[in-house]
Formats: C-alpha cells, sequence, structure tokens
C-alpha cells in the first residue's frame, strides 16, 4: 500500500545532465521532459546579476545570438559537470517542476544523475550539489558509459565483453563493460560541439564569414558526414563578412564540410582505438562478435558508423534513438535502485 501511495505522492528521476540538452526521466517514463541546456540571466551595466534566471531550456536557447546585451547566454553544463553551480541548480529546480507537474510532492525525490566516466571528485559534488539544491531527496550517480550500455540494451551484466561509444555534445565516452563494471574506459571532451565549431573555423577561415553557433549546427545536420561518400551537397547559409562588417551570403559544400570535421573525428578515431588496445584479450573475441555500440545525439552524424568500422575492423551499430540511452539507463537503474547498488558510481 504503501508503494501504491509513493507513485503519487512522489516521483523519483532519472537525469542526463547534458551539454546540449538535460533530459529528465522516471522508472514509467525515461523521457518526461527534453529540454536544452541553455539558461538566460539579466544584467545591469556594470556585468553584474541584477536579475536571477529569466528563462530556461528551449525559451532560452531561441535567444541565442538574438539577446540584446543586458542579457546573458548561459550554459551551466559543460562537458557533462556543473559550469555554473547557482545557475545549474535553478535551471534543474524549473526542470523538476515542469516533469513533476501535478505531484503532491510530500517526500523530495530520489534521483539518479549520469556523470562522466572520467569526472573529479569536485566535479561530482557540484553534479550533487546542483541537484540537492534544486529539490532532490538523495542523489546517486551512474558513469555515462554504463548507462548507455544499460539503456543501449547491452548485456552489461554478462561476464563477455561489450563496447560502448556515447558521443555526445560535449564529450566521447568509450566504455568497455563486463560483469556490470568498466573494464576499459576513454574520455575526450571532443563531440558534438567540437564538429560546430570546426565548421564556424572552416567558414571563417575559407570564406571570410563569421556564423552563429546555430548556423554552424545547421550545416552539420544538413551537410555533415565523417566518410567521404562520392556524393556532392550544396546549401546556403548567412553570416557576416568579416572585412566588410555586412550581412552576406555563400554556398558551402558536404566536401567542405568533411574536411572541416576531419580532425575532430580523428581525435575520437583514437580514443576508440586506444581503448580497444586495453582490452583483455578474453573480451576482444567477445567485441569480434559482438561489434561496438554507439549512442549519443552526435552518433546520428551521417556514416559515423561506417568510420569507425573502417578504423576497427569491427561491426559498429548505432542505439535505437542514440540521443536517450543514457536517459533511458538511468531509468532502469532508478527502478532496480535498491538491488544493483554494486553498479553505482562513488564521489
Amino acid at each position: 500500500m504503501l508503494g501504491n501511495l509513493r507513485k503519487y505522492l512522489a516521483l523519483d528521476l532519472a537525469i542526463d545532465p547534458g551539454t546540449a540538452n538535460t533530459i529528465v526521466g522516471s522508472t514509467t517514463q525515461p523521457v518526461l521532459l527534453r529540454e536544452p541546456s541553455v539558461v538566460t540571466v539579466r544584467e545591469n551595466s556594470t556585468g553584474t546579476v541584477q536579475q536571477a534566471v529569466t528563462a530556461v531550456g528551449r525559451q532560452a536557447r531561441e535567444m541565442i545570438g538574438r539577446a540584446p546585451g543586458n542579457l546573458r547566454i548561459v550554459h551551466p553544463i559543460r562537458a557533462g559537470v556543473i559550469a555554473d553551480l547557482n545557475i545549474a541548480q535553478e535551471m534543474l529546480r524549473r526542470f523538476f517542476v515542469q516533469a513533476q507537474e501535478k505531484r503532491l510532492q510530500i517526500k523530495r525525490p530520489r534521483v539518479v544523475v549520469a556523470v562522466p566516466g572520467e569526472s573529479t571528485q569536485v566535479e561530482r559534488r557540484a553534479i550533487q550539489q546542483s541537484i540537492i539544491g534544486a529539490g532532490a531527496g538523495s542523489v546517486t550517480m551512474l558513469e555515462v558509459p554504463l548507462a548507455a550500455a544499460i539503456g543501449a540494451g547491452l548485456p552489461v551484466s554478462d561476464a563477455s565483453g561489450s563496447m560502448i561509444v556515447d558521443i555526445g555534445a560535449g564529450t566521447t565516452e568509450v566504455g568497455l563493460l563486463s560483469l556490470s563494471g568498466l573494464v576499459a574506459r576513454r574520455s575526450i571532451r571532443v563531440a558534438g560541439d567540437r564538429f560546430d565549431e570546426a565548421i564556424t573555423q572552416f567558414v571563417r577561415r575559407h570564406f571570410g564569414v563569421l556564423i552563429g553557433e546555430q548556423t554552424a549546427e545547421a550545416i552539420k545536420l544538413e551537410l555533415g558526414g565523417a566518410f567521404p561518400t562520392g556524393e556532392r551537397h550544396e546549401m546556403e547559409i548567412n553570416g557576416r563578412s568579416l572585412n566588410e562588417g555586412i550581412p552576406r551570403s555563400i554556398r558551402i559544400s558536404s566536401n567542405e564540410v568533411l574536411e572541416a570535421l576531419s580532425a575532430p573525428l580523428a581525435e575520437i578515431v583514437v580514443i576508440v582505438k586506444q581503448a580497444l588496445e586495453q582490452t583483455p584479450p578474453e573480451l576482444s573475441a567477445d567485441l569480434s562478435r559482438r561489434g561496438i555500440m554507439l549512442c549519443g545525439g552526435s552518433a546520428r552524424l551521417r556514416d559515423i558508423d561506417r568510420l569507425l568500422m573502417e578504423e576497427t575492423g569491427l561491426t559498429v551499430l548505432i542505439a535505437d534513438d542514440p540521443d536517450t540511452c543514457v536517459a533511458r539507463g538511468c531509468a532502469q537503474a532508478l527502478a532496480q535502485i535498491d538491488e544493483v547498488a554494486g553498479i553505482f558510481a562513488t564521489e
């Protein structure tokens, strides 16, 4: 009876606090809310915060590149860790309120949150503090590679090897799993945001045009690819001429975007190979049969699976709904929090 009452009075939460998006879910609905991890705050003329957070999520994201001088755009989560504690706490508090709408929160919720596998104790304490401050009763941390593997449906508890490559917005995390633990791991702060930066720098260098981050993302989504296909596509983009200071339109091709992305993609390939080099021979045999599972929002980049397949010689699969694997893994762990305590990270 108490268990039935609890589901009406409290909603325990699973959180994937991503650099680009924060996903909040529960045991029954792994994705209750998905919002951009963006906040706007108002400042006075001296640059100090005059007013608390004015907008979060989609509303704040729409202001990027358009906000007046007294509004500051803040990304409080960078590479999966807290970059601005107070603002992250307020953003999460508002997300919690949205996710728990119409619930009578007599008891503060338990929370399972994904943390980067190689985050420091200081970074983990900051995540814990921001979530407690946002309204959680307790916080349990689950490392991103393990959460992603669970969400992708890999047999992480088996005595055999499984490899997950999570390519998000801020980081790429590689994990080799066996018996519900990480046998090998690698992490690099190169992922979707770095792809956008590489495109921005390429356009600036080759065309003399400055573009905004949303334009760079649109180019990546429309023309981005990780492997040459022989096909050429183009799109027209608008920016500001660096020489003349006036608006200018240019055309950019998929071949040029591939060139722009070659350096960050090469860095991702390197850490995947490094993780494979750390793999014990017995587990290497498992990977030769099972291959590599790709997840994360940037796993949607065209032909990134083909690139890794060519570079490693292994089968590479992309998880269903790769953007939400980490959140779904946290939700599954939350549902079994009392039975699987050994899988969770410590401070």
